[in-house]
C-alpha cells in the first residue's frame, strides 16, 4: 500500500552523504565527466561503502517497523547524478534494503529545488554549496562532517541531538550575544523567559519527532514491556539563567525530549561520548561540532549569524 508523501516524516539524502564516493569522486575531479560516467557504470554492481549519514538512515527507516500501520518514515535520494550514473547508487541501497524507493536525479543541477516537492524536512549532503543555497531560500538543510565514530550494529535505539539555537530555534538570541555581548544576552533571556523562539531550520523536523515521540510515549504507558526506539535530546551551550526559555519554548510547542544538557560553554564532546546519538546537529562547526567528530555523525547546519 502507498501512504501519501504528505503524512510522512521525509528525509532527503545525497549520494555523497549516505555513501562513501571518495574513489569515483576522484576520477570525476581528475578526469572529467566522461570518465566518471564510464568509471560509474564500469563499478554498477560493485556496492558503495557506507557513508557518514548510513548508520542514521537505517535507523531512521526502521520507525516504520515501530509504526507498521503508519509508516511514517520516507528517505529519498536527491542526487546531482543523472539517473545512468546513479545507478550504483541504487542498486547499494537494494544491497542494504534500506528501502528508498523515490528518488530525483538532476544532471549536475542542485537538487534543492525540489525539498517542497517532496516534502523533506532535512536534506542532507556533502555538497556545502547545495547546502547553503538550500538554507537561503529557507529550505531545512545540513552538511555531513567527516567522522571517526563507529556504528554499533547492534544499537537498537535511534538517538537525535540537537542544539538549540540556530537549529531547532531560530538565531535571535545567538545575534544579540554576538552582537551585545554575554550580559545583553542573558539580560534579554530573562526578561523574554517566557517567550517562544520561533523555530529554527530544523524545527519541522524536530516537531515531527516530537509527535512520534508521543506515539512511543502513549504505548509506553499501556505495555510495561515496550522498549522505546526513538530517543531526542538537546544538547546546548547555555546554561541558567538562559535555561527557562528553552523550556518554555518547549511547552509552547507541545514537544518534549529524552535528554537536556545545559552546558554554559562546556566542551560538548564530553557528553556526547556519553549520550552516543546517531546524529548531531548544531549550527557552530568551532569548537562545537570539532568536539563532537569523535563520538558522533555530525552535520552543520550553516544558518544565520556567521560563526566567528
Amino acid at each position: 500500500m502507498a501512504y501519501p508523501i504528505e503524512e510522512k516524516l521525509v528525509i532527503a539524502v545525497a549520494s555523497s552523504a549516505l555513501f562513501s564516493l571518495d574513489e569515483a569522486d576522484s576520477v570525476f575531479r581528475n578526469e572529467g565527466i566522461r570518465a566518471y560516467r564510464n568509471y560509474q557504470r564500469q563499478h554498477e554492481n560493485d556496492v558503495l561503502a557506507p557513508g557518514i549519514a548510513f548508520p542514521f538512515v537505517r535507523r531512521f527507516l526502521e520507525l516504520n517497523t515501530v509504526f507498521p500501520d503508519r509508516q511514517p518514515a520516507e528517505v529519498v535520494l536527491l542526487s546531482r547524478n543523472d539517473s545512468d550514473t546513479g545507478m550504483r547508487v541504487f542498486n547499494s541501497i537494494e544491497h542494504y534494503k534500506l528501502g528508498i524507493i523515490r528518488a530525483a536525479f538532476t544532471r549536475g543541477n542542485s537538487p534543492f529545488r525540489y525539498i517542497p516537492a517532496y516534502n523533506v524536512s532535512l536534506f542532507l549532503s556533502a555538497n556545502e554549496q547545495d547546502v547553503t543555497e538550500a538554507l537561503s531560500n529557507g529550505y531545512p538543510a545540513g552538511l555531513v562532517l567527516p567522522s571517526a565514530a563507529d556504528d554499533d550494529t547492534d544499537d537498537t535505539e535511534l538517538r537525535v541531538a540537537f542544539d538549540f539555537d540556530g537549529v531547532i530555534a531560530d538565531d535571535s538570541a545567538e545575534k544579540i550575544y554576538k552582537s551585545k555581548g554575554i550580559k545583553a544576552f542573558y539580560d534579554s533571556e530573562t526578561a523574554n523567559a517566557q517567550t517562544a523562539i520561533s523555530p529554527g531550520p530544523l524545527g519541522d523536523l524536530f516537531r515531527k519527532l516530537g509527535k512520534l515521540r508521543t506515539l512511543e510515549d502513549e504505548r509506553e504507558e499501556s505495555d510495561s514491556n515496550y522498549r522505546r526506539f526513538l530517543k531526542t535530546s538537546i544538547v546546548t551551550a547555555r546554561s541558567a539563567p538562559a535555561h527557562r526559555r528553552v523550556i518554555h519554548t518547549l511547552r509552547s510547542w507541545n514537544i518534549s525530549v529524552d535528554e537536556t544538557h545545559f552546558l554554559g560553554g562546556m566542551d560538548k564532546g564530553r557528553i556526547l561520548e556519553t549520550l552516543k546519538p546517531h546524529i548531531f546537529f548544531d549550527d557552530q562547526q568551532h569548537p562545537h561540532l570539532d568536539a563532537a567528530q569523535k563520538y558522533t555523525p555530525s552535520v552543520h547546519i550553516p544558518f544565520g549569524t556567521p560563526e566567528q
